[in-house]
């Protein structure tokens, strides 16, 4: 098979989808690789490590659009790219697309096979392609919250852990997978004393046996939510529903509660955002204040690392892709439970039911969709 690398052209996003040593395991494996020039520089891979690993440079996406079986992105693909995108070709990617309508309606209109990193799967449980991203998301998200206490950054003014005789920030963290455990593990680190919500029991008796001790677990309702926002220096929202939209479980009237200064991190506003006042930001603009409170949803937040990202990321995504190259996607979809629910939309067809409910659209499984 052939596939292409692209350079990422989101707004500040320096990571890239696959490392000169992925590349290299491709191209062992019998397939052809293109990478995009300059694809990989934002995340210290110069084009000569790709020509080294076997890839051949290509100069324009276009080309590599026209030319490969299978794209793989790091974020979803951007309005100037959708004319590109073949009839049958594979898109590998993050694409969140129950945040999105106008790029569902691309996809379905250009009949591609868009697979999504981000709902495949793994046999045991959990989402091993977001995991890496989720970990890096949620480190991250504490030392946000953290920087942009600070006065200086239109903050409280509140060092997270505080110092003998000073009390430490507060930090309310909405959600334990992933993405809030290791938030929440970050916090705790730096010293503040930190809230952990969820609304699955069994993880939470999990939680609270493995966390540090100034971790304290509870079960997650909207009265809880409620009664901590207005203690909270600083809420991190790490919710995530399979497939589909994030819900909103910070209200605006919840918000008029809190301290002036505090700091709210939306990590789900991939998904849509869990505030109600979350609406997307860059690395370059991250921050606005809606009623005093500072709001930081920077919808790519893995990219401010793109080195550990995307080393990560490979990882992860490697051998799934290489998978696919191999067998192609007919195949994988009907031997491989875990990577057929990556397939979110399918010639034509939105094969992922959160998608489909999130707009209104008529859902197939992608079974069906193998039988066409």
């Amino acid at each position: 098979m052939i596939i292409g690398i692209l350079k990422e052209i989101k707004a500040e996003e320096n990571r890239v989808s696959m490392t000169p040593a992925g590349v290299e395991v491709m191209t062992a494996a019998g397939h052809q690789v293109l990478v995009e020039q300059s694809a990989g520089l934002g995340s210290g891979f110069a084009d000569e490590d790709y020509q080294r690993a076997g890839a051949e440079v290509v100069t324009e996406a276009e080309q590599i659009y026209a030319r490969v079986a299978m794209v793989m992105h790091v974020k979803e693909p951007q309005p100037q790219e959708y004319l590109h995108i073949r009839e049958g070709q594979i898109i590998f990617t993050y694409f969140h697309f129950a945040a999105s309508e106008d790029l569902t309606r691309a996809m379905l209109e250009r009949k591609a096979v868009c697979i999504a990193y981000e709902t495949i799967t793994a046999a045991g449980g959990g989402l091993p392609l977001l995991t890496p991203m989720s970990e890096v998301a949620g480190r991250m998200a504490a030392q946000q919250a953290a920087k942009y206490l600070e006065r200086a950054q239109g903050g409280r003014g509140i060092l997270m852990g505080g110092v003998p005789g000073v009390e430490p920030a507060t930090v309310v963290v909405i959600g334990g997978g992933i993405v809030g455990s290791q938030a929440a593990r970050m916090a705790c680190g730096l010293g503040a004393k930190v809230y952990l919500l969820d609304k699955d029991l069994t993880r939470l008796r999990y939680l609270d046996e493995t966390m540090p001790a100034n971790c304290f677990v509870m079960m997650s309702s909207p009265a809880t939510i409620r009664e901590l926002v207005t203690k909270a220096d600083a809420v991190i929202g790490a919710v995530l529903v399979h497939g589909a939209k994030a819900p909103r479980l910070v209200t605006r009237e919840m918000i008029t509660t809190m301290k002036r200064g505090a700091v709210l991190v939306d990590v789900a506003i991939d998904q849509g955002g869990c505030f109600e006042t979350s609406r997307p930001t860059t690395h370059g603009n991250p921050t606005y204040e809606v009623d005093g409170i500072l709001h930081y949803c920077v919808a790519n937040m893995p990219g401010a690392v793109p080195l550990t990202s995307t080393m990560a990321l490979t990882n992860a995504t490697l051998p799934y892709a290489l998978k696919i190259a191999n067998q192609g996607w007919k195949s994988v979809a009907r031997q491989d439970t875990g990577i057929a629910e990556g397939f979110n939309v399918v010639n034509g067809l939105v094969c992922c039911k959160g998608v489909a409910e999130a707009f209104g659209l008529d859902y197939v499984p992608v079974d069906e969709v193998l039988k066409i």
